[in-house]
């Protein structure tokens, strides 16, 4: 049995970049046990840790040493391993001088492809002791870092300055050197409460060493206490904590040993907009705002500090004497706004660059409330709405609110639009253009909500194509993935009925601008159906029950999402498995055969029973599918279709469909024809 100890590496560093901390971890977790697990030794369990001034990795039960390997060598074919005198050759000789030994201690291998000089040798395994350094380094090396920084005057370079390493086998430290700095078994605690440099005794002791010097080394425990202290702090003044997701990752990020400090701000600011305020709170300063029963905003707020403070009084009257300038300024903002509506700002819209190609927002605008009336109109909705919509969906932009507050675009339109007495389903749909905002959000409710987040999003994707700047890899600037696939979820999840092809078309039209029109349709059509796919795997599809609706080349989402799911039960039939193979047979048989080969039917020459029952087994069922088609119930026609099993099998088992008499060869294929027809209605079955 193997000796097994644990291993310790600790990096000490500067305050690392806090939204970049979980990825650090996890990469250099990931990193090192995939160096250990190349180097074949075992392991225990991984832990990691992260805290603003630490990256760790604590795993447990790592093998000491190496297996000793036996390795075996191939050298050249015997039969150009001697002379014609029998006499090792050449390349026999330079095989052996290569192993280090002499040619009469080589071996033959024989394969199925001849037999060859060999040189089996074991090889001892290193030690852990040795190769440890090695897997830590070039785990360190392939850290997501986009930008390195160098410190003082070595040529060292990592996301921020190191200042102490610590790396440990069971109770021994390994001897090495990382960015100048030699490794030990000393750690440092939390920069203010325990400063002084501690002994870790053993990795498995880190944890708790480093929770008696006031430092959390768990991301997640130390997140599950932020939160269980944001609850209690926020019960305590009758709310609760809103905890953002994001944010309570960044503030995890920032303190090693938090405390929970209330704080509260002057009551006439929640005049303003909730969401302003608690953007202020949540970007600008990482407080947790608090909200009441209703959702409403309290004057509260919950920030999270990194020390045990003896004055808690004066941490939060610090807070509070930060926040409340910010919120003043926010203040001002909406009142110089107010001075001005919507609709006078719409003109300033033609100064903004939208894409210097495309030209400005305005010009967007104006493309937009075309769309958007068609599509109303298209619709039966109400299309002055739709334009109203449109004409104002981008003026906030240009106000002093959305120039300090980017995120809110749309919401300080929809309250803005309010104010100027705007129709509620305007104002709404001001700010439901920009849903969903990620994968999985809400999506428009009102009418001419989804209309305007339709038209905006297929203007941005069209635009964007048309000038060539289509999404590569990880870089999509323009957010077109997004906005493909929201524009997908808003069709199918609201039942929308719009072809895509006439979609994109319609919006081709409405730019100016020297493009080639019909490669942009293509492109952008195969880009969206992509997303398409994505859509339909990750709601349970299979990529072969894509196929077959997509061979058939539907393009109106809902429709195809209606075909999809007729496929998908329709491939949990008995049935489905032979119709599918004598669907692939019939089309096997049909490439051979005029493209026009249905028109040689002729009902009269069919003389075998199996043939003759088939044909009228087919009429029946076309009769059957015809009103189920024109009502899109295609689970109800592929199971109808599914009826014809019998005859079909009957038929190919009894008939012999490439007859001499081309007559009633032709007529064999065409009603072979007839029935893959009436099965590409809905989808191509022999793909499934």
């Amino acid at each position: 049995m193997s000796v097994t100890k644990d291993l310790l590496f600790e990096l000490g560093c500067e305050e690392l970049p806090p939204t970049a901390l979980k990825i650090l971890r996890d990469s250099l977790l990931s990193g090192v046990c995939a160096g250990l697990n190349g180097a074949n030794l075992n392991t225990g369990k991984p832990h990691a840790f992260a805290t603003p001034r630490r990256l760790a990795v604590w795993i447990e039960a790592v093998e000491t040493t190496q297996a000793d390997e036996l390795v075996e060598k191939r050298g050249p074919a015997i039969a150009a391993a001697y002379d014609k005198e029998g006499n090792p050759s050449k390349a026999g000789l330079g095989f052996a001088r290569g192993c280090g030994v002499e040619f009469n201690e080589l071996e033959t291998l024989k394969t199925d492809k001849g037999d060859y000089l060999s040189y089996k040798k074991r090889e001892k395994g290193q030690t852990a002791e040795a190769l440890i350094p090695a897997i830590i380094e070039t785990a360190l090396n392939r850290l997501p870092i986009a930008k390195r920084m160098r410190w003082g005057r070595s040529d060292n370079a990592f996301v921020r300055p190191v200042h102490w390493v610590v790396l440990m086998l069971g109770n021994d430290v390994i001897k090495s050197r990382f960015f100048g700095i030699n490794a030990s078994n000393t750690s440092v605690g939390h920069r203010f409460h325990a400063p002084e440099t501690f002994t870790i005794t053993t990795p498995s002791a880190y944890s708790a060493q480093l929770s008696r010097a006031h430092v959390i080394a768990s991301f997640e425990e130390r997140q599950s206490l932020i939160e269980k202290q944001a609850i209690q702090a926020a019960g305590a003044v009758n709310g609760e904590a809103c905890m953002d997701a994001d944010l309570l990752d960044e503030i995890t990020a920032l303190v090693e040993f938090p405390v929970a400090v209330t704080g509260r701000f002057d009551e006439h600011f929640l005049a303003l907009p909730k969401e302003v305020l608690i953007t202020t709170m949540q970007i600008n300063q990482k407080y947790f705002p608090v909200l009441d029963a209703n959702g409403s905003l309290l004057p509260y707020f919950i920030t999270i500090s990194n020390i045990q403070s003896s004055n808690p009084a004066s941490v939060s009257h610090g807070n509070e004497r930060v926040i409340s300038p910010r919120l003043s300024d926010a203040e001002f903002f909406w009142r110089q706004d107010m001075k001005s509506t919507l609709a006078d700002r719409v003109a300033s819209l033609d100064h903004v660059v939208f894409q210097h190609k495309l030209g400005s927002v305005g010009a967007k605008t104006r493309r937009v409330e075309t769309l958007s009336i068609e599509l109303a109109n298209q619709l039966g909705c109400d299309a002055t709405l739709a334009s109203r919509a449109a004409l104002l969906s981008k003026a906030d932009l240009v106000t002093n609110m959305v120039g300090e507050f980017a995120s809110l675009q749309g919401v300080i339109g929809r309250y803005y639009a309010i104010e100027n007495g705007e129709a509620s389903e305007v104002a709404m749909a001001i700010q439901e253009q920009y849903l969903p905002k990620q994968a999985g959000g809400d999506l428009p409710v009102s009418k001419t909500g989804q209309i305007l987040a339709l038209s905006d999003k297929l203007d941005t994707v069209v635009g964007i194509f048309s000038v060539g700047l289509i999404p590569t890899g990880d870089k999509d600037p323009f957010a077109l993935r997004r906005a493909s696939l929201g524009i997908l979820r808003v069709l199918i999840e609201h039942g929308i009925q719009v072809d895509l092809k006439s979609l994109i078309s319609l919006s081709c039209r409405q730019f100016s601008h020297d493009f080639d029109e019909d490669n942009t349709k293509k492109q952008v059509l195969s880009f969206i159906l992509e997303r398409l796919r994505g859509y339909c795997l990750a709601n349970g599809f299979s990529s072969n029950q894509f196929a077959a609706v997509t061979s058939i080349a539907c393009t109106e989402p809902v429709d195809f999402i209606n075909r999809l799911r007729a496929v998908k039960e329709f491939s949990l039939l008995e049935e489905a498995s032979s119709l599918g193979e004598a669907n692939k047979r019939i089309q096997n048989l049909l490439k051979k055969a005029p493209a026009d080969i249905s028109k040689h039917f002729d009902a009269a020459i069919l003389a075998d029973t199996q043939e003759v029952e088939l044909y009228q087994k087919l009429l029946a069922v076309e009769e059957q599918i015809n009103p189920l088609l024109r009502q899109h119930k295609y689970t109800e026609a592929l199971k109808a279709l599914s009826t014809l099993k019998e005859p079909i099998d009957a038929f190919f088992e009894h008939v012999f469909i490439m007859a001499d008499d081309e007559k009633v060869k032709s007529t064999r294929l065409a009603l072979l024809s007839k029935i893959r027809t009436n099965f590409i209605k809905i989808a191509d079955v022999s793909m499934i």
